[in-house]
């Protein structure tokens, strides 16, 4: 009996090797996929939570636009690195979106981008300004661009002057 088991361990010895070789693989795609896409999320949320508390501190009297990008700079360094040539914070002016006829689902990132940029410390009261912050995901991804590609995260914020 005792040589039938230790004959029966013998055989085992190459397939627990080989049905490790194929898991392995398998295991840690999945495990660097969960990582990549927490860390996508993460991304997403600063980059929101940034534009919207910008765009908060921008409503008062005294806010000034270098204000406003330089919180949303710094709220982005806590999670990213800010500093990257291609991660854009954008202070723009938001006075098309008082009339009622404009279809913002059909704006694209072209058209947000031009529109003009404005000082916040100038407008008036009741004017709408938009914060629209850009992270080219390629660069700030675990996994990098190859894995990425050319994916551009954004968030943005529009709010009235007080």
């Amino acid at each position: 009996m005792r040589l039938l088991q230790f004959r029966k361990t013998q055989e085992r010895k190459g397939t627990t090797l080989v049905e490790t070789a194929v898991v392995l693989p398998i295991f840690f795609t999945f495990l660097f996929g969960f990582i990549e896409f927490g860390h996508v999320f993460m991304t997403i949320h600063t980059v929101n939570s940034a534009a919207r508390r910008a765009a908060r501190v921008g409503v008062g009297d005294l806010a000034t636009t270098d204000e406003v990008e330089s919180l949303a700079h710094d709220i982005l360094n806590s999670a990213i690195d800010a500093d990257l040539e291609n991660v854009r914070i954008l202070v723009k002016d938001a006075s098309v979106f008082d009339d009622i006829n404009v279809d913002a689902e059909a704006m694209n990132d072209t058209y947000y981008e031009s529109l003009p940029n404005v000082a916040v410390e100038d407008l008036e009261r009741g004017s709408l300004f938009l914060v629209r912050i850009q992270v080219p995901y390629g660069e700030v991804g675990i996994l990098g661009p190859r894995w990425i590609g050319d994916i551009n995260i954004y968030g943005q914020a529009v709010m009235r002057k007080e």
